[in-house]
């Protein structure tokens, strides 16, 4: 006789991000049973509660784009106050030296980071393939299994090094096959295609002019014939637009057209230089974008038109990007960054906490091409971030959800992922911070003692 499985219910939080679910919700397993009405109690058998009357409950933060190696050169010197292209040629030389034990704790530190922030998918884009560092997705399975965070790697690539006009140094640049084909193995042994995948493994060439254009299309056919995603850097900078222009006679937008990539299997990291027809055929082929207000702000890039691009049909998600241009891994405070910058382009009524807490959720389940996740929903994955409002900074706050952004949450008091808590009382399960940050610093000072 089958044994029956236990039931959760998280019991009346103080505040919900979803009217439906504001008396908490039923968990079975990996999955979200039931969403309880105000008030009411669940229609579900319950064997356990978990009393979350002193915590705001969100679903899961998603995490649409970051470059979890650059944990190791936060606030470099020789890289500070520059725009994108003088500050990636500064630390291409410093990334080039990077070798698999360093990436294995820049991924942990990160992926745990963002854990504490209320993130249970981990979106990553790493393009760094030294000879030190063939098997670098293979490196971030492995730690985001071991930490049981939902994760979507992609297989990044550079092919065009400096000595092809290109911005990275030859040693970080890898042939086209290589590429490909490393690709195609990695789909094989990671990709997870149904509902509830843990690993799922996207393509990612770095940006469209850092790899040929024979090798943007060839990673179309790639991914269309494995259904995977795909993803790349764009419109970041206006300095970018103008070397598209010289380099393929093509703004940006165009020659990703033409290299077969305008659709719904794409998202886009940044997105900000687009004119007001290619956001129109944006929405039209409803392809995402990872809106990176800290990052934008730091390199000077500018402002997303995030509002208009979701108008127009394209999901927006929201993302920490690197850590050397953010400098930090905390999905609950780039909440509060989208906030504050968007209401420099747009009205205080336009731009809410729940727009913010929306493309944080459901917005970048979007762009991963996913409904399983992001919401609270019965039949839903349980990846779940509960919030204290404790701290002296919330103090005197009236509403409890727009106090997480106004008053800048920070780090999450229990998050759960596929049903198991993987924070508790603000700290990581099964992981000695200390250690690691020990560890992780040690690499940091090793990588920068290479140069």
């Amino acid at each position: 006789m089958t044994e029956t499985k236990r039931t959760l219910w998280i019991r009346q939080p103080l505040a919900c991000s979803d009217a439906a679910a504001a008396g908490g919700v039923v968990i079975q397993s990996e999955r979200i049973i039931e969403a309880v009405a105000d008030g009411a109690r669940p229609q579900s058998r319950v064997d356990d509660v978990f009393d979350a009357g002193n915590h705001v409950l969100l679903p899961g933060l998603v995490n649409t784009h970051h470059h979890v190696y650059q944990t190791l050169t936060r606030a470099y010197s020789p890289a500070l106050n520059k725009p994108l292209f003088p500050w990636l040629t500064t630390l291409y030389d410093v990334w080039a030296n990077l070798d698999e034990p360093q990436l294995a704790l820049a991924s942990e530190l990160a992926m745990v980071e963002l854990l504490m922030s209320g993130c249970t998918t981990v979106a990553d884009h790493h393009y760094v393939f030294s000879g030190a560092l063939t098997h670098a997705i293979d490196v971030q399975v492995e730690t985001a299994r071991r930490l049981g965070v939902r994760a979507a790697l992609t297989r990044g690539s550079m092919s065009l090094g400096r000595d092809a006009g290109g911005l990275p140094p030859q040693s970080v640049v890898q042939d086209e096959r290589t590429i490909l084909d490393d690709s195609q193995r990695l789909i094989d042994r990671y990709h997870e295609p149904d509902d509830g995948a843990m690993t799922r493994i996207a393509l990612a060439p770095c940006s469209p002019f850092s790899v040929s254009r024979e090798l943007m299309q060839e990673t179309a056919r790639l991914a269309e014939s494995n259904d995977v995603r795909l993803h790349t850097h764009l419109a970041e900078t206006a300095d970018e637009t103008a070397f598209c222009q010289q380099q393929f006679g093509l703004r940006p937008l165009d020659y990703l057209e033409a290299c077969g990539w305008l659709s719904d299997r794409t998202w886009l990291a940044h997105g900000i230089h687009f004119d007001d027809d290619e956001i129109v055929r944006l929405g039209r082929a409803g392809t995402g974008i990872a809106h990176c207000p800290s990052s934008n702000m730091v390199l000077g890039s500018g402002l997303c038109r995030t509002l208009e691009l979701e108008a127009a049909g394209a999901p927006v998600g929201l993302a920490v990007d690197g850590s050397a241009s953010n400098d930090h891994s905390n999905l609950a405070e780039e909440m509060r960054q989208a906030l504050l910058l968007g209401r420099l382009r747009y009205a205080p009524g336009e731009i809410t906490h729940e727009t913010v807490i929306r493309w944080a959720t459901q917005g970048s389940a979007r762009c991963l091409g996913r409904d399983d996740i992001g919401g609270l929903a019965a039949g839903q994955q349980a990846d779940l971030a509960l919030f204290r409002l404790d701290e002296a900074r919330f103090s005197g706050a009236e509403n409890p959800l727009a106090a997480l952004l106004l008053c800048g949450a920070h780090r999450a008091d229990r998050v759960m992922v596929a049903g198991r808590w993987r924070v508790t009382d603000g700290e990581p399960c099964d992981v000695d911070l200390s250690e690691l940050l020990a560890r992780h610093s040690q690499a940091a000072r090793r990588l920068r003692e290479a140069l």
